[in-house]
Parts: structure tokens; sequence; C-alpha cells
């Protein structure tokens, strides 16, 4: 199921029915994704979120539960099988790197934005960038490797399909 989007917008000098209501959402949802703007017109000033989920029914879906609680994405039911391909690849050689530098997987790229790297196709730094929580360490550190792994994976797809 795709993603969804909502928007909210909460005004700061009279914030807390709105701010119930975008918590009480974020609670029902799988979220994937928030984008928050500071928004000044005039007098009115709030905040604005656009918040990317999974409807509940996705998420009863393609969730299972962890050990701690915390529901598990099922990418392979999310995506489609060619994205998946890359996601998978991506996944390999995010363990190779953690292994190699001794630290979390998930300090290297969360499987969000590896799912979000392979479903868009991110080929240059600048669309890397502009991913949540894709910052200049990481972009230094692991971007030219991340753009060439999908850019070579994305090629042997388009020409295995010629």
């Amino acid at each position: 199921m795709p993603p969804q989007y909502k928007l909210f917008t909460i005004n700061i000098y009279d914030h807390q029915a709105a701010e119930e209501e975008l918590n009480r959402f974020l609670r029902s949802v799988r979220v994937l994704a928030i984008q928050k703007e500071l928004v000044v017109q005039g007098e009115r000033v709030c905040w604005a979120f656009a918040v990317e989920y999974l409807e509940d029914v996705a998420v009863t879906a393609a969730f299972g539960s962890a050990k701690d609680g915390r529901k598990r994405i099922d990418y392979r039911e999310l995506l489609p099988p060619e994205d998946f391909a890359i996601f998978a690849r991506l996944r390999e050689w995010r363990k190779e790197v953690a292994d190699r530098e001794a630290v979390p997987v998930y300090t290297v790229f969360t499987n969000e934005q590896l799912a979000r790297i392979a479903g868009e196709r991110v080929m240059t730094i600048a669309a890397l960038s502009a991913l949540d929580g894709v910052g200049e360490a990481r972009l230094s550190k692991y971007g030219e490797a991340v753009v060439a792994l999908v850019r070579d994976l994305h090629e042997q797809q388009r020409q295995a399909t010629s």
C-alpha cells in the first residue's frame, strides 16, 4: 500500500487542541517521515506539519511485533520486487560497512532510509541529501558509495529487462 499524506497546522498561540489531534493521529499510524515549517502570515504564526504515513490497515498487515514491542515492517510486502532487490542489496552493503566500522547498522542508514533510497532510485548526492535524517555526516561518509551502488543496480535491472 502506498504512503499517505496528512497536513496539520498548529497555531503557536492556541495550540493545545491541535497538538492533541496531531499526537493522537501519530499514535494511530506508522509514520514514515515528517516535514515541519514555521509559517508566518502577518499576525498568524503557526507550525505546519506534513506527515507521510501508512494507514492503520497497512500497519496491521505489514508489521509484525518485535521483541521490544515495536512493530516491524516487511519491506518485501511494501516494495515492488525490483525496488526490494535494491533495498536488499543496500542492506547487505550497510551490514558490511557497519561490521567494518564496528557500529550498529542503523547508524549507517535506517531501514526506512534504505527503502526510500531504493524506492526513489536515489542516484545523486542532492537526492540523497533531501531524505529525512540524511545529513552532512552520512553524506560525506557514505553518499558516494550509496549513489554509485544504486546507479549500478538500476543499470543492471535496466539491462536485464532490455
